[in-house]
C-alpha cells in the first residue's frame, strides 16, 4: 500500500528521467531526440562541407533537459547524447568516457548519501536508460556493438535500437532483428528486456512485456518534419514508393518504445537502476576501498 501511496505522490509532483542516447555517427540520434521531445532539442550540426556533417572529432557527452507534460504527469527528461561515438578507428576512449559518465553520477550519489546533513537542492543524475543504435547492416553485430553492450550493461539499462530503419523491406528487418536477437544471447549481452515473473505478474503486464521484448531491438524513423496524408497533418517521410509514418506502429516501433521509456516502463527503469545496477556498484566500490584501507 505505501508503495502505491509513494506512486500517487510521484505522479502529482512529476518524475525526474534520463536517457542516454549512444550510436554511431548519421544513424539519426538527433532526429530521435529531436521527435521524442517534440521540440528542437539537439541543435543541427552545421558544417562548411556537407559530406563531412556527420563527422565528430572525438567523443562528446552533451545532456541536454527538456520539460514535458505526458497525459498531465509532468518529467524532467534529461537527454544525454554522444556525438562522435563510433568515429575513431580505436574506440576504447569511447568505452572509458561513457562509462566514466555513468559512474560518476552514481560516485555523487554514494557521496551525498553518506553526508550528515543532506543536500536539499542535490539532483539525482543518474542514467536510467540507455538506447543504442545499431548500424543497419543487414547482417549482424559488429564488435563494437557487441562490447559497447557487454560492458555498460552491468552499470545500466541497455535498450538496443535500429537507426534508419526504413533501409529495409518489412522481410529483411525482421531477418535483421532475429539475427541481432540471436547475437545477443549468444554473447550473454544482459539488456533490458521489459523482465516479468509468469508467476507473481498479472496477465496485463505479462502481455504488455512479452509484446514489448518482441519488438526487440526497436526499429526506428525518426522525422520532424509533417506531411499531408488523407487531409491530415503527420511526422513522416515521402518515399516514391510510399510514406512513411513515425508515430504509425505498422511502419516502426517509435511510438511504443517512447510509451514504454515516458510512461509505462519509466519507474521500472528507475527502480532497477537504483535497486540492482547501482547498488551493485556501490557495494564493490566500498569493498574495494575496505580492501585498500586494511
Amino acid at each position: 500500500m505505501a508503495h502505491r501511496i509513494g506512486r500517487r505522490k510521484n505522479v502529482k509532483k512529476g518524475f525526474q528521467f534520463t536517457l542516454m542516447v549512444v550510436g554511431a555517427s548519421g544513424l539519426g540520434r538527433t532526429t530521435f531526440i529531436n521527435t521524442l521531445c517534440d521540440a528542437d532539442v539537439v541543435p543541427k550540426r552545421e558544417s562548411d562541407e556537407p559530406d563531412m556533417a556527420h563527422v565528430e572529432e572525438g567523443i562528446k557527452i552533451k545532456p541536454y533537459t527538456v520539460e514535458l507534460d505526458e497525459d498531465g504527469v509532468k518529467i524532467s527528461l534529461t537527454v544525454v547524447d554522444t556525438p562522435g561515438f563510433g568515429d575513431m578507428i580505436d574506440n576504447e576512449y569511447c568505452f572509458q568516457e561513457i562509462l566514466g559518465y555513468l559512474e560518476r553520477q552514481y560516485d555523487d550519489i554514494l557521496s551525498e548519501e553518506s553526508r550528515i546533513k543532506r543536500n536539499p537542492r542535490f539532483r539525482d543524475n543518474r542514467v536510467h536508460a540507455l538506447l543504442y543504435f545499431i548500424t543497419p547492416t543487414g547482417h549482424s553485430l559488429r564488435e563494437i556493438d557487441i562490447e559497447l553492450m557487454k560492458r555498460l550493461s552491468p552499470r545500466i539499462n541497455v535498450i538496443p535500437v535500429i537507426g534508419k530503419a526504413d533501409t529495409f523491406t518489412p522481410g529483411e528487418l525482421a531477418d535483421f532483428k532475429k539475427r541481432v536477437m540471436e547475437d545477443i544471447e549468444h554473447h550473454n549481452i544482459p539488456i533490458y528486456n521489459f523482465p516479468y515473473d509468469p508467476e507473481e505478474d498479472d496477465e496485463e503486464t505479462i502481455e504488455e512485456n512479452s509484446e514489448l521484448r518482441s519488438l526487440l531491438p526497436f526499429a526506428l524513423i525518426g522525422c520532424e518534419e509533417e506531411i499531408m496524408v488523407n487531409g491530415r497533418k503527420v511526422r513522416g517521410r515521402q518515399y516514391p514508393w510510399g510514406i512513411v509514418e513515425v508515430d504509425n506502429t505498422q511502419h516502426c516501433d517509435f511510438a511504443k518504445l517512447r510509451f514504454a521509456l515516458l510512461s509505462s516502463h519509466l519507474q521500472d527503469l528507475k527502480e532497477i537502476t537504483h535497486d540492482y545496477l547501482y547498488e551493485n556498484y556501490r557495494t564493490e566500490k566500498l569493498s574495494r576501498t575496505a580492501e585498500m584501507s586494511e
